[in-house]
């Protein structure tokens, strides 16, 4: 075969290529504005993007809504009920509960994303070059994240508390070594299912680096799952965070967050008596927690072909 038929026969090739990936692009176009529109006739999506914003707005907005220091101990107004002065009253040591949440939230929301995207940056890594590679690196990765999957948590903080001491940074690595095999399986199943598409193989015919392929053309393609995982992951891990600040467990007790603002609340005499001092803080926890739920069930019902009508 001469060279200028060779040079005809790849200039097709190339041809076909961008073919496809200009209808891949005007399709995705199309089923994005699709999507858009399903997420907006999303009651529960659009009300859960409301409360989600309007507390992470006020953690952020922590100075402007207060005048009280989180920290700020007020021995003349111990155990307060809420009221004018403090909307959700005082603690045992006369701490403005108010000021307490949107700061400790801060922290909270921090450790919560901070621990979603390690596992997500890990786990997405990882997963999509193994999946697209397979082989031996592929068992090998597989049976590492089972391993990491089934480290008992609760031993993982004891130890790690007991070797480092308790701090947020210790928290979000433990939730990072325990998380990230989830979000690992998530990837790598999307990419087994994408590799074997034919635009997949037309790169591999014309030499591209593996990493380009896996990591420019394969994954763009498999992120609406791992985007709904991590939302999902940000809930658990402030879920988690404040049940072992609950224990003691988690960020020292001078560091306000939901977890350590719930921890006064262990005894049976606060519960009864000094409701103010956990039931606010509960229930900004739950809304929280339920609005990124919302969310997260809505992009899942946009994203998933096998939820579309």
């Amino acid at each position: 075969m001469s060279a200028s038929s060779k040079n005809a026969r790849l200039n097709r090739k190339f041809d076909q290529i961008r073919r496809m990936e200009e209808s891949g692009e005007l399709q995705k176009k199309k089923s994005g504005n699709r999507a858009l529109r399903k997420l907006l006739n999303n009651r529960l999506a659009i009300i859960g993007g409301v409360i989600f914003l309007l507390i992470l707005l006020a953690c952020i907005a922590a100075p402007l809504l207060t005048s009280y220091s989180p920290k700020a101990v007020d021995m003349k107004s111990i155990l307060k009920a809420p009221s004018s002065a403090h909307l959700f009253g005082t603690d045992k040591i006369g701490r403005d509960v108010f000021a307490r949440v949107l700061y400790g939230g801060r922290m909270s929301i921090a450790i919560g994303f901070g621990s979603a995207l390690g596992c997500a940056a890990i786990g997405v890594l990882l997963g999509c070059y193994s999946a697209y590679r397979g082989g031996w690196f592929d068992s090998l990765m597989v049976r590492i994240s089972e391993v990491f999957m089934s480290i008992p948590q609760l031993i993982l903080v004891m130890m790690l508390v007991a070797i480092l001491g308790q701090s947020a940074k210790n928290i979000v690595i433990i939730f990072v070594i325990c998380g990230w095999g989830s979000c690992f399986r998530m990837a790598r199943s999307q990419v087994l299912s994408i590799r074997e598409e034919e635009y997949v193989q037309s790169l591999k015919v014309f030499g591209l680096n593996p990493f380009v392929i896996c990591y420019k053309h394969i994954l763009p393609n498999a992120l609406s799952p791992i985007i709904v995982n991590v939302t999902l992951s940000t809930a658990m891990f402030i879920l988690e965070e404040a049940a072992l600040s609950f224990l003691g467990l988690g960020v020292p007790m001078e560091i306000p967050t939901w977890g350590n603002i719930l921890n006064a609340a262990q005894d049976m005499y606060t519960l009864q008596n000094n409701w103010w001092m956990w039931l606010p803080t509960g229930i900004v926890v739950s809304l929280f927690v339920m609005s990124i739920n919302f969310m997260g069930d809505g992009i899942r019902d946009t994203t998933d072909p096998t939820q579309q009508g």
